[in-house]
C-alpha cells in the first residue's frame, strides 16, 4: 500500500513536471511575439492655402515626419480652414481635437499681449530680421509663455513683411490713408496704428477677406506679396504700396498633452523634423514673395515708398510706439532694434 502510494506521488510529480514545461514553452512563444506600436496620427490645420509658404512647409514636415518615423507618425495637413478658422482653430487645439496649428503671431495676444510684437510699425527690417526675433532667447521666451494654456510655441515661420493695398488711390504718405477702411486679421496694436492714420478697421477671418474686398466692406488690407498673389486680392484691388509695415509671421502650436504624450525618442524626431520645416520655409518666404511682387507689378499699380515717405510713416507711429513699449516690453523692442541692425 506504501509502495503504491508512493507510486502515486512520483507519478503526479512527473505529470507536473510535464505541464509545467509545455506551460513554459507556450509562455515563451507568447512572449517572442513583437508588438507593433500603435500608429500615431495628428491633424495640423491653418487657414492660409497650399501653395503658400506656410502651406508648403506644413506638408513638407508632414513629409518628413512619415519619413524619418518609418510611417509610425502621420501627420494630416488641413489648409484653407478646412477644419477650423481663425476664431476657432485655438479652442480646437487646447480640446486636443487638432494637435498643431499655424496662426499669425498677432491672434495670440489674447495669451500673451507680448506677441504684438510683429505688429509693431516698423520695427523689423525683413523676413531675417524677424526670424532673428523668434530664435533669439527672447524670442523663446514668448513662445514658452503658452504652456500655461495648454499650447506650446514650437517656431515661427515669418512669411514678409506687410504690404498696403487699397481699392480708391495710390498711398504715398500717411494724410493718404485717411477716410478709407482696412482689414486687420486682430485687435490691439493694428487697430492704433490705422486709428492714427485717420483710417477704420475691421477684424476679418483670412478666408472671408477676398469677399469683404470683392463686396466693398472694406477698402483694402494689409497683407505679403504671397499672400496677396495666392489670395487674387489683385482682382479687387487696385493699388499696392510697399511699405514694410509690419511683420507677418506664423507661430507653429502644438498641443500640450500631444506633446508630452509623445514618446521621448520620437518627440525628438518631430522637433528636428520642424526644424528643418522652418528652414525650408524660411527660404520659400523670400523666394516666394519675390516672385510674387514680380507678377503683381505686370497686374496692378505698384507704388514703393522712398526713404522720406518712409520716414513720414515713421514719424507718424511715434503715438503707436509710445502706448505699446510697455505692453510688448521694452526689453523685446529692444532685442528686435539690436538683431535688426
Amino acid at each position: 500500500m506504501r509502495k503504491f502510494r508512493f507510486l502515486l506521488i512520483g507519478l503526479g510529480l512527473f505529470i507536473s513536471l510535464i505541464m509545467a514545461g509545455c506551460g513554459g514553452k507556450q509562455e515563451a512563444s507568447s512572449s517572442d511575439k513583437a508588438v507593433a506600436p500603435e500608429k500615431i496620427v495628428a491633424k495640423f490645420s491653418h487657414v492660409t492655402a497650399t501653395g503658400t509658404p506656410k502651406g508648403l512647409a506644413a506638408e513638407k514636415f508632414a513629409d518628413l515626419v512619415k519619413e524619418k518615423t518609418n510611417g509610425q507618425v502621420e501627420i494630416e495637413v488641413f489648409p484653407s480652414g478646412q477644419l477650423f478658422g481663425d476664431k476657432d482653430e485655438f479652442e480646437a487645439l487646447q480640446a486636443n481635437n487638432v494637435q498643431f496649428i499655424a496662426p499669425s503671431a498677432g491672434k495670440l495676444i489674447s495669451f500673451d499681449p507680448r506677441f504684438q510684437i510683429g505688429d509693431m510699425p516698423f520695427l523689423f527690417k525683413n523676413n531675417q530680421g524677424a526670424s532673428k526675433f523668434w530664435d533669439s532667447e527672447k524670442g523663446q521666451e514668448l513662445l514658452q509663455s503658452l504652456e500655461s494654456q495648454g499650447m506650446i510655441g514650437l517656431t515661427a515661420w515669418p512669411n514678409g513683411m506687410r504690404q498696403i493695398m487699397n481699392s480708391k488711390k495710390e498711398i504715398k504718405s500717411p494724410e493718404d490713408l485717411k477716410g478709407l477702411k482696412f482689414r486687420i486679421p486682430a485687435g490691439g496694436v493694428l487697430v492704433d496704428i490705422f486709428q492714427t492714420l485717420g483710417a477704420g478697421t475691421s477684424s476679418i477671418a483670412f478666408s472671408e477677406v477676398y469677399p469683404a474686398l470683392q463686396q466693398k466692406v472694406v477698402d483694402g488690407t494689409i497683407a505679403s506679396f504671397d499672400n496677396i498673389e495666392n489670395e487674387k486680392y489683385e482682382e479687387v484691388l487696385k493699388y499696392l504700396t510697399i511699405a514694410n509695415m509690419n511683420s507677418l509671421a506664423y507661430v507653429v502650436i502644438v498641443n500640450k498633452e500631444f506633446w508630452d504624450g509623445l514618446p521621448a525618442d520620437t518627440r525628438e524626431i518631430v522637433k528636428e523634423c520642424m526644424t528643418e520645416a522652418t528652414a525650408y520655409e524660411r527660404e520659400l518666404a523670400d523666394q516666394l514673395d519675390e516672385e510674387s511682387l514680380a507678377k503683381l507689378k505686370q497686374k496692378i499699380n505698384v507704388y514703393e515708398l522712398t526713404e522720406q515717405d518712409h520716414q513720414a510713416f515713421v514719424k507718424s507711429m511715434e503715438p503707436v510706439w509710445a502706448k505699446y513699449e510697455s505692453v510688448v516690453g521694452k526689453d523685446l523692442i529692444d532685442a528686435v532694434v539690436e538683431l535688426n541692425r
